[in-house]
């Protein structure tokens, strides 16, 4: 189990539609360190990225207007400078394997499904700044 601090530090961009578990996931991860800015669509997150540089984004799929694996290819289009590297995470209530296949073939590290632990998703979290070789 992490610490209480374990993503100390992080900046955290949170894209996801649904108003409870957008405020679930900010809960969870400001709870354990995190710095989040929460937004309910790929469009809102496209105008803060460049400019909040988060250290990891967490991303629904299945959002109205562009989902999920769109918005990460137009992510990972981006510069880095412009955010086109950021440390992504699939949460999503699209849980089987097909789905996890084709979240990380768009651009995400790694694909989470709904509903998920508190504890398990600052896990994921904090192993995958911890694993990162960017």
């Amino acid at each position: 189990m992490q610490s209480p601090v374990a993503l100390a530090g992080l900046n955290i961009l949170v894209v996801e539609d649904d108003d409870d578990i957008r405020l679930f996931v900010t809960t969870v991860l400001e709870a354990d360190g995190a710095t989040v800015t929460a937004v309910e669509s790929a469009a809102a997150a496209r105008e803060v990225l460049s400019q909040l540089q988060p250290d990891v984004l967490i991303c629904d799929i299945g959002m109205p207007g562009e989902d999920g694996y769109t918005f990460i290819r137009k992510i990972r289009a981006l510069k880095p400078s412009m955010g086109g590297r950021v440390l992504a995470i699939a949460l999503t209530a699209y849980g089987d394997s097909e789905d996890r296949i084709r979240a990380l073939e768009a651009g995400f590290h790694t694909h989470v499904s709904k509903p998920v632990a508190p504890e398990e998703l600052v896990e994921i979290v904090a192993n995958l700044v911890a694993d990162c070789n960017w």
